[in-house]
């Protein structure tokens, strides 16, 4: 029986969703605003879900939001709300809907004041060293954004730790992408 993500979907098919996302996105860096604004939406719709629900529905959730444009999401007016909201092929949750839309004009804010989202993230990224510095700071910045949320998404953008084990066929090709937790790590050792 597989004890870790990893694991689990060495067992599946190659067309599996969990698949493609293990070795082609997860803990893999992300340098573009949108590709993190995506993640992060992702991750806020998967609470009280299954991975596997929005893995499945991620197409349509780019549909939805417009490629996940976060200029345009941010724009998004009364009319957008509810056209999300009846679109069967994503998360229909007014919190999480609203949580895109607010958050993209978030991101804006902090694209003007930091010059990108990813510029932000990796500021933080320099001084907050545990899950719970992040989700103390992403609650402060965000809507929808507790500690798995939260978690779940710095893993998998490659900013914490342990989206694959060592052992794991793509543990190796991550690190080749010099995560930050793995450059933190470096200078850390170098102390």
């Amino acid at each position: 029986m597989a004890t870790s993500y990893c694991e689990a979907v060495e067992l599946m098919d190659s067309a599996n969703v969990h698949r493609v996302y293990h070795d082609t996105a997860y803990g893999f860096p992300i340098d573009d605003d949108n590709e993190l604004f995506e993640r992060l939406v992702l991750e806020i719709n998967q609470a009280g879900l299954s991975w596997t629900t929005i893995l499945n529905k991620q197409k349509n959730f780019k549909k939805a939001y417009h490629n996940f444009r976060i200029k345009k999401v941010a724009g998004y007016d009364e009319k957008e709300r509810r056209r999300l909201l009846s679109d069967a092929g994503i998360i229909r949750n007014r919190l999480k809907v609203n949580a895109a839309i607010e958050n993209a004009k978030i991101i804006l804010g902090l694209q003007k004041e930091y010059g990108s989202f990813k510029n932000w993230l990796d500021e933080n990224h320099l001084t907050l060293n545990s899950k719970e510095e992040w989700t103390k700071l992403f609650k402060k910045t965000f809507l929808f954004t507790g500690g798995e949320i939260v978690n779940e998404f710095l893993m998998s953008t490659g900013y914490l730790p342990g989206a694959h084990i060592d052992s794991c066929r793509i543990y190796k090709k991550v690190l080749k992408t010099k995560p930050a937790w793995s450059k933190k790590a470096k200078r850390n050792n170098k102390k």
